[in-house]
């Protein structure tokens, strides 16, 4: 079981940078600046915990958004660790179906947060910003899925 975990910890590394290299293409296409949530996220925690980002100004604000990048790391590899170790129940869907299921599941992971923490409320998204939050994802799950078939240790 540890190695299939550890297995999809690595898938989901993988799959993360396929998510940031689609978020970064569509940036790219659209023109569109960079999200402000993950650092939002990382205020908003440093509040609520009492524990400071360190530094002033400007140097505070790139710790607290490279934080929230190593955030978005984390949650990637998180998931795929539990894609690897779900890849051990008798339950194993078609690789379509676990990629869909892995891509909202990382989606949820940074989804949920941001709406508990107020950062963002899904509930007011528009059609565009769904599109803009699900494609990422689904390209998460996709590569995270097909990484992990490709290196998981054989049944």
């Amino acid at each position: 079981m540890m190695r299939r975990t550890w297995a999809g910890a690595v898938a989901g590394a993988a799959g993360t940078t396929a998510l940031n290299a689609v978020t970064y293409l569509d940036m790219v296409l659209r023109g569109r600046a960079g999200s402000s949530a993950p650092r939002e996220v990382v205020d908003r925690l440093s509040d609520r915990t009492h524990v400071p980002v360190p530094g002033v100004a400007e140097a505070r604000e790139n710790r607290a958004s490279a934080t929230g990048a190593l955030l978005g790391i984390l949650t990637g590899a998180g998931v795929g660790a539990l894609y690897g170790a779900s890849r051990a129940l008798p339950w194993r869907p078609a690789l379509p179906l676990a990629a869909l299921v892995t891509g909202v599941g990382a989606m949820a992971g940074s989804d949920v947060p941001m709406a508990l923490l107020k950062v963002s409320d899904p509930r007011t998204w528009r059609p565009a910003d769904w599109v803009s939050d699900l494609v990422p994802h689904l390209a998460y799950g996709a590569v995270t899925a097909v990484a992990y078939e490709l290196t998981a240790p054989k049944r």
